[in-house]
Formats: structure tokens, C-alpha cells, sequence
């Protein structure tokens, strides 16, 4: 395991983390249509769903790093009395395939369960294999859909332990 990594929260609306976040929307919305997105689907994609609810004091957006450098993001916001939904977890390409995804979904659920929530939610898609796959074996159990998002598929949900 890599141990240079450090997560921290950011404001959304900082540059590193409007930056991130865009580059979370390219890679989904290319994925989505099998091709390079243009620059108006990212910016159409980003309107349409807003980063709105990922700051503090009810969520937030926490930014993983490799010494100076960003190579991950997620944000959660509260869904709902005692849970959380998880948001726009992203690893950078360069930065995959050696563990940084389990590290930052267990920094979420730590401030997670910080901020009170006793349980976290997450809505995600039939093509982000790697990522349903994480989510299971991080004990993430598929539930019944809880939103009508457009694009999700699967809908997951995790008890979280107290300190």
C-alpha cells in the first residue's frame, strides 16, 4: 500500500476541485458516449447536475494527494436524516490500480460519520465496473433505487460503524 497519500478537505469551488470535478465529468460523460465528450456535453453535464450540498457544515469534498499533487476527489452532502450520499469519488487515471479508491472511500466514511451519519449512500453506473466492484467489497450492499438520477443504475448503501 501506498503511503504518501493524504486526504484533506477542500471547498468545492476552489480551483483544484473545479478542476478535478470537470475532469471526473469528461472521463464520465466520454464513457457514457463512447467517445470523447465535447466541451459543451461536459459543460451541459455539469449544469445539469450541480455539486450542490458538498460543503460543510452538512457534507463536504475532500481532495486526496500524492506529495503536491491531486490524484483523487470525493464529496458527500446529506441525503436525508442520519445518511449521507457519497458524490463524484474520482481517481485520476495515473493514480489507479494501487489502492487510492479504498483509501479515500474510507476518509469519506471517516468525516461521515464525524459529521453524525450513521449510514452513507451512493447511485452509480451499469459501465463503472471498478467502481461497483470497490463499493462491494468495501461492504457496500446494492439497495432499491432511493432517487431517479438519469444515468444511475445501481444504487448501494453502507451502515457505518461508530467510534
Amino acid at each position: 500500500m501506498h503511503t504518501g497519500w493524504k486526504v484533506v478537505p477542500e471547498a468545492v469551488d476552489a480551483p483544484l476541485a473545479l478542476a478535478l470535478l470537470r475532469e471526473y465529468t469528461d472521463e464520465m460523460a466520454s464513457r457514457y458516449y463512447g467517445r470523447p465528450a465535447t466541451r459543451a456535453e461536459v459543460d451541459e453535464a455539469i449544469a445539469e447536475d450541480p455539486n450542490d450540498g458538498l460543503h460543510p457544515p452538512a457534507g463536504g469534498f475532500l481532495v486526496a494527494r500524492d506529495g503536491p499533487d491531486a490524484v483523487g476527489c470525493a464529496g458527500v452532502r446529506e441525503l436525508g436524516p442520519g445518511i449521507a450520499e457519497l458524490k463524484r469519488m474520482y481517481v485520476r487515471p495515473g493514480a489507479r490500480g494501487r489502492g487510492l479508491g479504498g483509501v479515500l472511500l474510507e476518509e469519506v466514511e471517516e468525516h461521515v460519520t464525524a459529521l453524525g451519519y450513521h449510514a452513507i449512500r451512493l447511485d452509480t453506473r451499469s459501465d463503472l465496473v471498478e467502481a461497483r466492484g470497490l463499493y462491494a467489497k468495501r461492504g457496500y450492499v446494492e439497495i432499491p433505487a432511493y432517487n431517479t438520477a438519469p444515468y444511475a443504475s445501481h444504487w448501494f448503501e453502507k451502515t457505518l460503524r461508530r467510534g
